[in-house]
């Protein structure tokens, strides 16, 4: 480190003590930074190195963490070693160098999670829990539907094949492989819909489409009829140009696309007060961690 990163004061303890309201200032701590730790990369023999030696993997966090959220600066292509923070968000960014199997993730545009989630199963009569899982905020296997499915076909307290255990969640486990999931263990799915949500404010919802079961068809207000795919897609498509229905019906340049779901994955309602759920509420949550 003497040798080969000088930009910095690494010893410091603390966040660097810059004006981080001052562009040059803090350009010139990212240029730095990033220059330093390229200059160690290129130090060292990674092919020397054992792949699950400690040294391996603090070259590749290294490599990561120099790369991932940092671009050339304007009018440099790096090589002058001018770096700026990147206009963009990395796929499957790296939020921690303690937590490397954390995530960030939005749970909606004002909710972010840094970290990872934590999913439940519980016994809605005794609040106990019976079964669950930590992934990472976001990536392969943290989703909902993911998790779900692997508690539930985990669960030790739903193994009798002669049971039809009712399954209760909210509507983030109501994707449809949760629910073909759900249908081939022959549980019963009381899962809350998802609210139809219409392209157009005060416009068209899935409700104003007929599905003809036999023909395997879904036919739009206008009277136009379209084959329902095998994996239930349909696409109005060009029907939908000169449509007199499409302001209220569609925004998308290339038609109207409805995704469809066949009764037998369709969601149970919720029973009303006084209905019996036998079993598994699903959470899910976070917890802070350390950078």
């Amino acid at each position: 480190m003497a040798i080969h990163a000088r930009s910095y004061g690494y010893t410091h303890v603390g966040k660097p003590e810059i004006a981080r309201d001052d562009k040059e200032p803090k350009e010139a701590l990212i240029s730095g930074l990033v220059t330093d730790a390229l200059t160690l990369l290129g130090a060292v023999d990674a092919t020397v190195l054992e792949e699950d030696s400690p040294e391996y993997q603090a070259y590749v966090l290294l490599s990561l963490v120099a790369g991932q959220d940092v671009e050339p600066a304007e009018d440099s292509d790096g090589t002058d070693g001018r770096w700026r923070i990147a206009r963009k968000v990395a796929p499957d960014r790296l939020v921690s160098t303690v937590h490397p199997q954390a995530r960030h993730a939005h749970k909606s545009r004002s909710v972010m999670i840094d970290g990872f989630k934590g999913h439940i199963v519980a016994e809605p009569e005794t609040g106990l829990y019976t079964n669950a899982v930590m992934t990472a905020a976001s990536g392969p296997g943290s989703s909902d539907t993911e998790a779900g499915i692997e508690l539930i076909a985990s669960d030790a307290t739903m193994q009798d094949p002669e049971t039809e255990y009712q399954v209760l969640g909210d509507s983030a486990y109501g994707s449809g492989p949760m629910l073909e999931a759900l249908e081939s263990a022959r549980h019963k799915a009381l899962v809350k819909p998802k609210p139809l949500r219409p392209a157009v404010p005060g416009g068209y919802d899935l409700d104003d489409f007929t599905l003809d079961e036999e023909n395997n068809t879904l036919t739009c207000l206008a009277g136009e009829v379209r084959t329902i795919s095998a994996k239930g897609n349909v696409n109005f498509g060009a029907a939908c140009k000169a449509c007199p229905l499409r302001e209220m019906c569609t925004t998308a340049k290339g038609g109207r696309k409805v995704v469809y779901y066949p009764p037998s994955r369709t969601p149970t309602r919720l029973p009303g007060p006084g209905g019996t759920i036998d079993r598994l509420g699903l959470a899910g949550g976070n917890r802070r961690l350390r950078y």
